[in-house]
């Protein structure tokens, strides 16, 4: 077995030696490990998809670089966090993210001037315990997003990073009836030139269509 294998290659050792991955069925069978791996410390611990891949390859291979490209895409690691909420937490999963789903909708309603979409676990049906709700927020000065909720009387902490153009993205991140809420604020020129829209998001009207599609199952 691969995980054996795997094992068994690395004990006693710690020198950053390449793993050898001799066949495609070698190098699926550790993408699938690794990916469902990586899943369990999602649905488990609320990691996010870069951490867990990482933590989960390092976990089954140690310090040993892998000859190839064997990590898992975010595809397939959701993929498994679908069949693992379903496995493990099918009973309470659902009435968690319809809960998500409706507190998201409520704020992309209060924040309608500012063209939300949603994002992440919670559009994408994932979201679990540890889940919060990620929202992008379009404006043509986006400081206007954190007075207006200066002047709704929320607290927030402010992060910055980068996306692929080296371009500074602020991120307001604050609780909403005990929920994490964070709001990526981007120009209105991002929205009219369609940058992020390889991210899979939708519109109030499109979480309200999904909720109630949900409702007649």
């Amino acid at each position: 077995m691969l995980r054996g294998l795997v094992f068994g290659f690395t004990q006693g050792f710690s020198y950053d030696y390449p793993m050898m991955i001799h066949t495609p069925n070698e190098a699926e069978s550790l993408r699938a490990e690794i990916a469902a791996l990586a899943a369990r410390m999602i649905a488990e611990d609320g990691a996010d998809y870069a951490s867990a891949k990482r933590k989960a390859a390092k976990q089954l291979l140690g310090n040993h670089k892998v000859k190839g490209d064997v990590l898992p895409d975010n595809a397939q690691i959701e993929q498994e966090v679908r069949e693992y909420n379903e496995l493990f937490f099918g009973d309470t999963q659902p009435q968690r993210l319809l809960h998500l789903r409706q507190l998201a909708l409520e704020i992309m309603d209060e924040l309608e001037r500012y063209s939300p979409y949603i994002v992440g676990a919670v559009l994408n049906g994932t979201a679990g315990n540890h889940s919060d709700i990620h929202l992008h927020l379009f404006a043509d000065n986006t400081k206007d997003v954190a007075i207006y909720l200066l002047n709704k009387d929320v607290q927030f902490e402010v992060s910055e990073s980068f996306n692929n153009r080296n371009e500074s993205i602020e991120t307001l991140s604050f609780m909403y009836k005990n929920e994490g809420v964070h709001l990526v604020l981007q120009d209105q020129d991002a929205i009219r030139s369609g940058h992020g829209k390889s991210t899979e998001r939708a519109n109030a009207a499109g979480l309200r269509a999904i909720l109630a599609e949900a409702d007649t199952e």
